[in-house]
């Protein structure tokens, strides 16, 4: 299930500087706009700089907000000077990778569903990237997906791409949207002979 929208850049400078302060173990102060837009201003300890989604992501220790954050390198505006040093932090969980895929999966999408899947847990993960949903499973021949997309329209694909049976609640919108196709399908072929 790839991502909606195009790969963000981001300058070597602007990279470099989260990177360095991981290295130097030194706060870093940066701006940041929010989802909306809006301007922050944030003091971290950051822990490590992760290539995850094709998207670099800052992963560090809100200093004000006392818990840990994850911040897109692109949406970051890097304040000089940085420090000072600080003791490092057990990561969150102690799982770097599975943190970043919990937060990064279901932050960036406009419509986010947890769809039951009747087919075994291992077999859904070989169809799905970490970066854009997690699996859990229920029993030996079903699990849930937990996934989004900017569309419902994109989310209704990847789920069919699936090859799977399911079951969809939430969001409503994308309920309509299926059973709009459903109905579409079903007027696009001949009645069974």
């Amino acid at each position: 299930m790839p991502s909606d929208r195009p790969v963000p850049t981001v300058s070597a400078d602007v990279l470099t500087t989260p990177v360095s302060a991981c290295r130097d173990r030194e706060r870093l102060r940066f701006g940041y706009p929010d989802h909306a837009g809006s301007p922050s201003r944030r003091v971290v300890e950051p822990y490590r700089a992760v290539n995850w989604g094709r998207r670099w992501y800052l992963v560090a220790w809100d200093v004000e907000r006392e818990d840990w954050r994850t911040f897109r390198a692109d949406r970051i505006q890097p304040r000089t000077p940085t420090g000072p040093r600080f003791a490092p932090r057990e990561p969150p969980g102690g799982d770097i990778a599975a943190y970043l895929s919990r937060r990064v999966s279901s932050a960036a999408w406009r419509y986010r569903t947890r769809v039951t899947v009747r087919a075994p847990a291992a077999a859904v993960v070989e169809k799905i990237n970490p970066a854009v949903g997690t699996v859990e499973a229920i029993d030996a021949d079903s699990c849930v997906l937990t996934t989004g997309a900017d569309t419902v329209q994109t989310l209704a694909v990847h789920l069919g791409m699936l090859d799977f049976d399911f079951d969809v609640t939430e969001p409503v919108e994308l309920v309509t949207h299926l059973r709009r196709l459903a109905d579409r399908y079903a007027r696009s072929t001949p009645p069974a002979r």
